[in-house]
C-alpha cells in the first residue's frame, strides 16, 4: 500500500506532500489499525473535514473487506496448490521491491541534515537488534526532534 499511496496521493493527485504522507505514516505507526486506513482517514479529513475522513475510510475499507472475503473463500480450497504457493511467493518478492522503493523515497525526504541522519541510523540499529515497539522509536524521535529544534533556536539567539 505504501508505494500505491505515495504514487496516488502525492505524485498523481497532489492531495498530499511527501512530508505530509510521512507524517501520516508516523502517526499511523502509533495508532491502532492498518496504516493505509489511517492515511486515508487523515487525507479525507484534510480534503473535506470529518465527513471526508469517514468517506475515505469507508472507501478504502469496503473494497478490501469484499476482496479479502472472496480470496479467503477461494484460497481455502487452493492454499495447498503448488501454483498458488508459487504465485504468492512471486507476489511477496514484488511487494518487497515496491516497499524498498517507497522507503528510499521517504528516506530522501526525511533525512535532511546531520541530526536526522543520526536519528535514522540509531533507530535502524535499535529496531534491528531490539524488540522495542515502533511506538517507542516514534516517541523518542519526536522528543529528539523537539529538543534539537530548541537547541538550534537557542544557539541562533546567542549569535544575534
Amino acid at each position: 500500500m505504501l508505494p500505491i499511496l505515495i504514487r496516488e496521493l502525492v505524485e498523481k493527485k497532489h492531495w498530499l506532500t511527501e512530508k505530509e504522507i510521512m507524517d501520516y505514516f508516523a502517526i499511523g505507526q502509533c495508532t491502532p489499525g492498518v496504516i493505509a486506513v489511517n492515511t486515508a482517514t487523515f487525507t479525507g479529513r484534510k480534503m473535506r473535514g470529518n465527513i471526508g475522513g469517514i468517506v475515505a475510510t469507508l472507501g478504502i475499507v469496503t473494497p478490501s473487506i469484499i476482496l479479502i472475503t472472496v480470496i479467503a473463500a477461494l484460497l481455502k480450497g487452493f492454499a495447498d496448490n503448488v501454483y498458488v504457493q508459487d504465485a504468492l511467493a512471486g507476489i511477496r518478492v514484488a511487494v518487497c521491491v515496491l516497499m524498498v522503493n517507497a522507503i528510499i523515497k521517504m528516506v530522501k525526504e526525511a533525512v535532511v541534515d546531520l541530526p536526522t541522519l543520526i536519528m535514522y541510523i540509531a533507530v535502524f540499529i535499535f529496531s534491528a537488534f531490539s524488540g522495542l515497539s515502533p511506538i517507542v522509536f516514534v516517541i523518542a524521535c519526536a522528543i529528539a526532534g523537539i529538543l534539537i529544534k530548541l537547541v538550534f533556536k537557542y544557539k541562533g539567539r546567542e549569535k544575534k
